[in-house]
């Protein structure tokens, strides 16, 4: 079977637990395992028949084998997680996972707190809530704690330094301690329910907010009164928007998709009955494992290879049956200090969270599968050449297009794991610069778009691209600096002097200018969002120049006449934002009925 005398080697072998190792002929390891009966686990591979194709494979290649015995099997559990980690071998299932994880950070030893996105050592003093699945995650708990407590998220730098209130105070997502627009007594009241909201105790908030609230009307201070009232339906629209079940349930659901060649698996994260967001893993693995055998391998790497790095929850629920799963509960019970529940047999609200990582597993396996051997590469390839400790998820780029500074358009296109994100593309019409002036119409573009987004109206990227070299980049640090906005790699693309392909030169923020290789996978990456925006720009701007006549979007629709034009523009704020909205959303405004919002919406987008 192969170049490796096995029945030698099984006489002597021990019926000890232990790891063991197959090494090829050139004195690579290929596989690693553990064993609570060496002997056994080790005699399984070198049966005469009952073996799978892969895993002949793995046996033909064999050329000589190690042993190393442990006093029990917990040993060689988190022995064969070490080997593993080390020499990562071809034949396990091994996952490639970020070098750090996004936290909450709390500076609660200052007179004013605030709270900051963190990533690497937590060296500051005050408190860490995390760690998050993303990036995203982190932004978007960080903006709901802006809308409704309104605790400061600016730099110590910026904030000693004011001498009258910022935009976040203009657009109520700070109360300005920085000028003593809010008492220290009241500030403290905000940090504490912050602080209560990120350890997941949404309903003793609603209960306090909501005793205020009465007490304020019985006090006839109807102004405060109103604040709460305001706060409390913040606080219920999260909680509709968030799926929240069962109080402070802080549980891991975890479960494993296959499909022919692939492997997906997903952590869905709830901390305090709130699902936080998921994150997905594509393992490679070259042997005929089930979703046991990945959940079996893949649960030790997640939690045991990086001690504090990442939290272990007091429950994991998975989607298949573990035959280990007894010593995986004693091993991160120990490992965490504390009970570790693993679930594999679940109803109710846990089975629903279940069925929704598997819906959100295979909807991301089909996107890997068609995409896994361009986009996948490029944004692996992009997170090395950037040397960004965790793998991008989302990247926007910017464009300016015009005719000798006629009809100046700015486009803003959106890329995930995915690829292009269509439905969150956005043009802007430049107004009030002179005519011509790029870095203007940058400025203008990239400030709309972000103040919008600091608004709640989208997503921050993890990397922002600019059509432009240095003076571009410039704009966008500047920009992202006023409104502080933390966390983005920014970087500009210039054509170079030929402006050919592949001779496109990057400056980063932050960092020296960086030459690709023509044939390198990030280039590619980058040359199809630039060529993207490109497009996406030049196509608006020729439709606004070409315009002869100023029409609503709304003009010729049966049924919409001025009443009804003017209450979409009034909910909406704007034409894009009525043309961007779905059925449902229309169907919201006073006067529109379901069948209008549908005749509307069809109209729309016919074209």
């Amino acid at each position: 079977m192969s170049g490796f005398d096995a029945g030698s080697f099984l006489k002597s072998l021990t019926t000890l637990p232990g790891v063991y190792r197959m090494i090829d002929e050139n004195g690579a390891v290929i596989y690693i395992g553990k064993a609570r009966n060496l002997k056994n686990r080790v005699s399984s591979y070198f049966r005469s028949s009952a073996l799978d194709a892969k895993t002949l494979s793995l046996v033909s290649h064999i050329r000589n084998m190690e042993i190393t015995v442990t006093a029990s099997e917990t040993e060689a559990l988190l022995l064969e997680q070490s080997l593993i980690k080390e020499y990562r071998p071809p034949y396990n299932i091994v996952f490639r996972d970020d070098k750090s994880y996004p936290f909450i950070y709390l500076s609660s030893e200052e007179k004013y707190p605030g709270l900051a996105f963190h990533r690497g050592a937590q060296s500051g003093q005050g408190r860490y809530f995390g760690p998050f699945p993303s990036a995203h995650s982190v932004r978007d708990s960080l903006n709901i704690l802006q809308k409704v407590f309104r605790v400061r998220q600016c730099e110590n730098s910026f904030f000693k330094n004011r001498t009258r209130p910022c935009l976040q105070y203009q657009i109520k997502r700070c109360s300005g301690p920085c000028c003593g627009l809010v008492s220290e007594e009241e500030y403290a009241d905000d940090v504490k329910h912050a602080t209560m909201f990120l350890e997941g105790k949404s309903r003793e908030i609603l209960d306090d907010f909501a005793n205020r609230m009465e007490q304020a009307a019985e006090e006839l201070a109807f102004e405060r009164a109103a604040h709460y009232r305001d706060q409390i339906s913040h606080l219920r629209q999260i909680q509709e928007q968030q799926y929240v079940i069962g109080k402070n349930a802080d549980v891991d659901v975890m479960v494993a998709v296959r499909r022919p060649g692939c492997v997906c698996v997903l952590v869905m994260y709830i901390r305090g009955g709130r699902i936080l967001g998921n994150k997905t893993y594509f393992p490679h693995t070259k042997l005929d494992i089930d979703e046991s055998g990945i959940l079996a391998a893949f649960i030790p790497q997640f939690y045991l290879t990086r001690r504090g790095s990442r939290e272990v929850p007091r429950e994991i629920i998975v989607n298949a049956t573990l035959e280990d799963k007894a010593l995986l509960e004693s091993v991160l019970t120990e490992f965490s200090g504390r009970k570790v529940l693993l679930s594999d047999s679940v109803r109710r609200h846990k089975k629903r969270w279940i069925d929704l990582a598997v819906t959100n597993a295979e909807q991301s396996l089909g996107s890997h599968m068609s995409n896994r051997n361009n986009i996948q590469q490029r944004f692996d390839a992009l997170q090395d050449t950037l040397g960004l400790d965790a793998a991008p998820e989302r990247l926007e780029c910017f464009d300016i297009s015009h005719s000798a500074g006629e009809a100046t358009v700015a486009s803003c296109v959106v890329f995930d794991r995915s690829g292009p994100v269509k439905s969150d593309y956005r043009r802007f019409n430049i107004e009030g610069i002179t005519p011509g002036d790029d870095y203007a119409a940058m400025s203008q573009a990239l400030h709309r778009r972000y103040t919008r987004i600091k608004k709640g109206e989208g997503r921050i990227p993890d990397i922002l691209f600019v059509d432009g070299g240095k003076g571009q980049l410039h704009e966008a640090e500047r920009i992202l600096e006023e409104l502080q906005i933390v966390g983005v790699t920014m970087v500009g693309v210039a054509k170079g002097t030929t402006r050919k392909a592949g001779l496109e030169s990057l400056f980063v923020s932050g960092g020296p200018e960086v030459d690709l290789a023509p044939d390198n996978p990030a280039l590619h990456l980058i040359q199809h969002i630039r060529d993207e925006s490109h497009r996406f720009a030049i196509t608006a701007h020729r439709n606004r120049r070409g315009k002869k006549r100023k029409t609503s979007i709304l003009d010729g629709i049966d049924g919409v006449g001025p009443k009804r034009r003017r209450a979409l523009l009034r909910y909406f704020g704007g034409s894009s934002q009525v043309e961007s909205a779905s059925i449902e959303e229309l169907a919201r405004v006073e006067g529109i009925s379901s069948i209008l919002a549908e005749q509307i919406y069809a109209t729309l987008h016919s074209g």
